[in-house]
């Protein structure tokens, strides 16, 4: 049998039911920043709709709010659904329905359903009452239709300062529901908005103005996050007042909430502002754009959303899972190559001065036919500081005095001697190869329980190496006193030539040290995520 989540399941009873002769879901974000990682559930959710019933999907702007909106959002948005992989099918702007949402607000008046109020927003919040307790009546609310018609014609005309007036619902200020409890449906806002220009001062909130954006587009299930639950009341109060006969039906679901990662766009803006990342795409960031950058695929940002599942009570999902996703993606796609983060000199004593021949490397063995490319050996090379130690724990395979090591793709070495400065630190090592060692030769059937990698001398770049932690620690309190000082480390390595040859965004797995992405033609690379894997699937 098919699996089904429990949308998924209201939608074919919807359909069973002749409810729907068609799917249309949106995905509506405001405009007011970045998406993140838990816009990418919501986004997979309602475009997977589409794709499983054939249906269609819009793409929505918000921009109700034009004092924290701007199309540079709007444009960065855009981007992230297309990367994703979604293509939707209408793209609309709350701001399109500004006219139909001024006639709604009218006939909800003329109905007696809605009046002007003088009430602050602090003294409205104060007369609302509780949970068990009645909120207390507007002095404004039994205005006559008339005067609440001329008071809300003032308001649009521009004649009252931001907060001086709202036009509220009128519903019932005993409701058990506080959100029945005659919310306000327009407020007073002189500022230019991105599309509208100047056109317009007062502007829909959002409880009034996205009902009637489904209602106006033929939208059949409107999915949203688990915390528009208890608006679904008053979703469904002002499509039925507002004379809408084909009404959306409003489903929710829990939220994506992520170990180690904040998703609140307020804080990420904070952190922007006051220059504490790179910008928006920063990759320690939860947003899409520095997911993008940090070198997530879009493929591994699905797969994650589709391991997940959809739920209807908020939990929290450990970030390990997401980092499988990416590891198990890249470990089949990625270009391996050999990076020295932490550069050491080698040298191979018994390995003529001038000469060079090539040693080869799978491109990647997971991937069938993907074949090999070469890279210099020489008499000096570079290998990892911590693959050499002097006084070797125990179970130490790495070279170390009077061991035995295997150079990846090339010759199995035996330790001579080392070099160290006036600290007593290890500046170079001296081995020699053993002949008839070389891959592909018989003694490279030699047993050696350690295999390290390096990279030549005469033949390598110079790259830079991003590596990333979480930005923030685990713990409660706020966040800015959780911010993880040693987020970023900076080093500086030896690459083989293939990494400084390949373009801009190549995913390389770097053999024994993880994932990179190359950032740009500087050879700056991206650290995405290591090799280890701690998350176990089922």
């Amino acid at each position: 049998m098919e699996s089904k989540n429990f949308i998924e399941e209201f939608i074919e009873q919807d359909i069973a039911d002749g409810k729907v002769d068609g799917i249309i879901t949106r995905f509506p974000p405001e405009p007011n920043g970045y998406l993140h990682i838990g816009h990418a559930k919501a986004l997979c959710i309602n475009f997977g709709v589409k794709e499983k019933y054939n249906g269609k999907c819009n793409l929505r702007f918000d921009d109700t709010n034009p004092a924290k909106e701007d199309v540079e959002y709007m444009e960065s948005i855009k981007r992230d659904i297309e990367w994703l992989g979604f293509e939707w099918d209408g793209l609309y702007n709350a701001s399109d329905y500004f006219e139909k949402m001024y006639e709604c607000a009218v006939k909800l008046i003329k109905d007696g359903k809605a009046y002007v109020c003088d009430l602050s927003a602090e003294e409205i919040s104060a007369t609302r009452g509780s949970f068990g307790v009645a909120g207390k009546e507007s002095p404004f609310r039994n205005r006559s239709v008339e005067e609440n018609l001329s008071l809300f014609e003032a308001m649009r005309e521009g004649k009252y300062a931001d907060g001086e007036k709202v036009l509220r619902a009128k519903i019932d200020m005993a409701s058990p529901n506080i959100n029945m409890r005659d919310p306000v449906i327009y407020r007073i806002c002189h500022a230019s908005h991105p599309h509208t220009g100047d056109k317009w001062c007062i502007y829909p909130m959002y409880d009034f103005a996205h009902p009637i954006e489904d209602a106006i587009e033929g939208i059949s299930h409107s999915l949203c996050s688990l915390e528009f639950e208890n608006h679904r009341p008053l979703y469904d109060w002002v499509t039925e007042n507002c004379g809408f006969t084909r009404r959306p039906r409003q489903i929710e679901f829990a939220r994506l909430n992520l170990t180690h990662t904040v998703m609140s766009k307020r804080f990420i803006k904070r952190l922007v502002d006051e220059k504490i990342v790179w910008g928006w795409d920063d990759p320690r960031l939860s947003t899409l754009s520095g997911i993008r950058e940090r070198g997530y695929t879009p493929a591994a940002i699905r797969d994650f959303c589709a391991r997940i599942g959809v739920a209807k009570a908020d939990s929290e999902v450990d970030i390990s899972i997401l980092e499988h996703c990416v590891r198990e993606d890249l470990n089949a796609s990625a270009q391996r190559a050999m990076v020295v983060t932490k550069p050491l000199k080698l040298i191979v004593d018994n390995y003529p001065e001038g000469k060079t021949e090539l040693a080869y490397i799978e491109n990647n063995p997971q991937k069938e036919n993907s074949g090999t490319h070469a890279v210099t050996f020489s008499r000096e090379l570079y290998i990892e500081q911590d693959d050499f130690s002097l006084n070797p724990p125990p179970k130490y395979f790495r070279l170390k005095p009077d061991g035995i090591v295997r150079l990846k793709g090339a010759y199995i070495v035996r330790y001579k001697s080392c070099e160290q400065d006036a600290d007593g630190n290890v500046a170079a090592v001296h081995v020699e190869y053993i002949e008839g060692t070389r891959s592909g030769e018989e003694g490279a059937n030699m047993k050696v329980k350690g295999t390290i990698h390096w990279v030549s001398a005469d033949d390598c770049v110079d790259v830079t190496l991003n590596m990333f932690d979480y930005l923030i620690n685990d713990g409660d309190g706020d966040y800015m006193d959780r911010l993880n000082p040693n987020s970023l480390t900076v080093l500086h390595g030896k690459a083989e030539r293939l990494v400084a040859d390949s373009p801009v965004h190549t995913r390389f797995q770097f053999l024994r040290e993880g994932y990179f992405i190359k950032r740009n033609e500087s050879n700056e690379f991206n650290s995405i995520v290591g090799l280890k894997d701690s998350y176990k699937p089922q």
